[in-house]
């Protein structure tokens, strides 16, 4: 959809005036101590902002109304059109998306470093046509075949709703970065190629996704994804069936190793843990036919980088000999051509990270007994540590995430708000 560009213009907040970026900007000598952001979160807005958001479409590469929705909530507060930017990342990923990273860069009221704080804007297609509503203590999609899009609407909304609190109060804060990446769901690719320069080089960064907001994912796996081509050699099925080669026999047998030598699925070797998928299989148009064309896509999972590179290779042997292997009458064979890609390396932040040790300090003084994890599923703050930014994952009550039985807790939801605030404003 079409995106209302940010222009300039400027706003106004209290007390002692500077120049920031070549306009006008008032800053607070109020100490974020003084003031508690606690009484000023209003948490029926927040949940009325998450079930808005979850009910907007925003698959992966079409992300346009949810950033127009963000974008027309931080006008509303008064956030200056010279603040919100929109980079070009959309024009360096595999698909073309409708708009790029959002961003909002706030300058400090605080002398203090500068806070990332980031949630993903798309979802799965899964949750397209997601229809929220309140059912107890959680929210579900009304049409039981969509899943809810809480992963990662609720993110977006949590961070959404600290900026709108601190905007609409002019409460005291640290220089801030609010990013909202797009296509997370299909390879990080948002964070992946984020124009670095906007996020102003923050020192601590926190980022929102799945999970209870007691975790604290510390470390994640690396992921690789494959395109198996599969040419075989048509052929009529009940005429002249010898003539063909099956491709879709070439990719049965493939995978059919694969799965009896254990590189399919959970992979388990001595020491070694991984995971593989063959999530995507295509090809074939009729029954009377010997399928010439079949494309398959796959993934390989492993926080160790080496054994990843075995999965692969695994799966590589097991197509390249499975053509081999069908024939025709005359020997002809088919062939499988195989194309991957690194789409994340994987990471560990160390105990000590600032941003780790930031964000339990909250959860503590919250009453919250932090949990430390480590990821098997990618994370935007993968290519965060690439880019040098240590970033660290807080959960935000969704739950059975990418599946029609989706659930956001409330009660977890608004937790994850208070703590998203209190980031954002150095109430530690």
């Amino acid at each position: 959809m079409p995106i209302k560009p940010p222009v300039c213009q400027s706003r106004k907040r209290s007390a002692v005036v500077q120049k920031v970026a070549g306009r006008k900007q008032k800053t607070s000598t109020i100490s974020a101590a003084a003031v508690s952001s606690r009484s000023q979160l209003d948490l029926d807005e927040a949940l009325r902002l998450v079930m808005q958001l979850m009910s907007l479409p925003g698959l992966s590469g079409r992300e346009g109304p949810v950033a127009q929705f963000i974008m027309d909530q931080l006008r509303g507060a008064g956030a200056s059109e010279s603040a919100i930017v929109l980079d070009d990342a959309h024009h360096r990923t595999p698909i073309a998306g409708e708009v790029g990273n959002l961003i909002l860069k706030l300058p400090g009221t605080l002398r203090a470093p500068r806070r990332l704080l980031m949630a993903h804007m798309d979802t799965v297609p899964i949750c397209l046509g997601s229809k929220p509503i309140v059912d107890g203590d959680f929210v579900r999609s009304a049409d039981s075949s969509t899943g809810l899009g809480a992963d990662d609407r609720a993110g977006a909304a949590a961070i959404l709703s600290a900026a709108l609190t601190i905007l609409r109060h002019n409460l005291p804060h640290p220089p801030l970065t609010f990013f909202w990446p797009i296509q997370e769901e299909i390879g990080l690719y948002g964070a992946r190629h984020v124009d670095l320069k906007l996020l102003g080089q923050p020192k601590l960064a926190f980022n929102w996704d799945g999970g209870t907001p007691e975790k604290v994912t510390v470390g994640a796996t690396g992921g690789y994804r494959m395109q198996i081509d599969i040419e075989g050699l048509a052929s009529h099925a009940g005429a002249a069936p010898e003539l063909g080669v099956s491709a879709i026999a070439i990719a049965g047998l493939a995978i059919a190793r694969l799965h009896d030598e254990g590189w399919h699925g959970q992979i388990v070797k001595g020491n070694r843990r991984g995971t593989s998928n063959i999530g995507f299989i295509h090809g074939g148009a009729a029954t009377n036919v010997v399928t010439d064309k079949v494309q398959l896509k796959a993934e390989a999972r492993s926080h160790d980088p080496k054994f990843r590179k075995q999965i692969v290779q695994a799966i590589e042997r097991a197509f390249l000999d499975a053509a081999k292997q069908v024939r025709s009458a005359h020997g002809k064979r088919g062939k499988a051509t195989i194309e991957g890609r690194l789409d994340y390396e994987s990471f560990r932040l160390s105990d000590d990270e600032a941003c780790v040790s930031v964000a339990e300090t909250v959860m503590r003084s919250m009453g919250l007994a932090p949990l430390r994890a480590v990821s098997n599923g990618g994370l935007d703050a993968n290519w965060m540590f690439v880019h040098k930014i240590p970033t660290v994952t807080l959960g935000c009550g969704q739950m059975n995430a990418h599946t029609n039985s989706e659930r956001l807790d409330i009660a977890a939801f608004r937790t994850a708000c208070q703590m998203a605030l209190r980031l954002a404003t150095g109430e530690e």
